[in-house]
């Protein structure tokens, strides 16, 4: 991997694992598509991965930092005293959310992603991703408009339930097959529960911070006994993730106080067809 691949990539991996399009996908198929001799099946490139994957988290943490302070201190309240306030309430519905995705992940990440490796596959599976927001958006209009006052968080404790926190967190495992995006189909879910745009983007967020910095963590191995060509290469992809993730942030942010997942809906399904007709499918 080339100096500019790995920034290109960085780019890449950073915006696609925040917006809702799949970085797992986009990272099979644009180097198939741009003619670049990278196994996407080698260490190297898994180490790679695992970098972005890093660079990611942290932004995401530092941008969740007070948030999360505030989130563990009221789940820490919560097995002392059987605290109900909204941070209590908050972290366990984020621990019910994360639970499947978690465990599927341990189980089956290794075997989903050997069978749906194929660019063809990746392709046609982000049609589906595609359609996933579109029909989320479809059923949102037909539903209650979201209720609650204070700010997000306090809304987002005060409407979901744990079984809507586990019906999202099961719809996040859907990103276990490249092609499906985990924001996408957290925000999907969230929708689909009763909640606005914004609110769900933020619980969305949330729920990526556990699970993108464990898998960052079990993978952290296969970076720190990587060789020096292939730290060099990991660590320009990782600034230019961080980079791009913190960007990706800050607009989804503004975006979604007043639109909706219709363009990436439209995106996801142009951008895998023409895969598909490029790819000779």
């Amino acid at each position: 991997m080339s100096w500019f691949q790995a920034v290109v990539l960085g780019l890449l991996q950073g915006v696609t694992e925040l917006f809702p399009v799949s970085s797992l996908g986009h990272s099979v198929l644009l180097p198939r598509l741009l003619g670049w001799r990278l196994d996407v099946d080698a260490n190297a490139f898994l180490t790679f991965l695992v970098a972005t994957h890093v660079a990611t988290a942290l932004v995401l943490l530092g941008f969740l930092a007070k948030d999360w302070t505030r989130i563990v201190a009221g789940l820490a309240r919560s097995l002392g005293h059987r605290s109900s306030d909204p941070d209590a309430r908050l972290g366990w519905l984020l621990v019910i959310g994360t639970l499947p995705a978690g465990a599927v992940g341990l189980l089956l990440e290794r075997r989903l992603r050997e069978l749906f490796v194929s660019p063809r596959v990746v392709a046609a599976v982000l049609i589906l991703n595609g359609l996933l927001l579109y029909g989320a958006e479809r059923l949102r209009r037909g539903a209650a408009p979201a209720t609650g006052s204070g700010d997000a968080d306090q809304r987002i404790a005060a409407t979901l339930t744990a079984g809507q926190a586990a019906r999202i967190g099961l719809l996040q495992t859907l990103a276990l097959i490249p092609g499906f995006s985990r924001t996408g189909a957290t925000i999907a879910g969230g929708l689909l529960v009763g909640l606005a745009h914004e609110d769900a983007l933020r619980y969305s967020f949330l729920l990526a911070t556990p699970i993108i910095g464990a898998a960052a963590v079990l993978k952290l191995p296969h970076l720190l006994g990587a060789g020096s060509p292939v730290l060099a290469a990991s660590a320009a992809g990782g600034v230019a993730a961080a980079v791009a993730a913190w960007l990706s942030v800050r607009f989804l942010t503004r975006h979604f106080r007043t639109k909706t997942l219709l363009p990436f809906a439209v995106y996801c399904v142009v951008a895998g067809a023409l895969a598909l007709v490029r790819l000779g499918a």
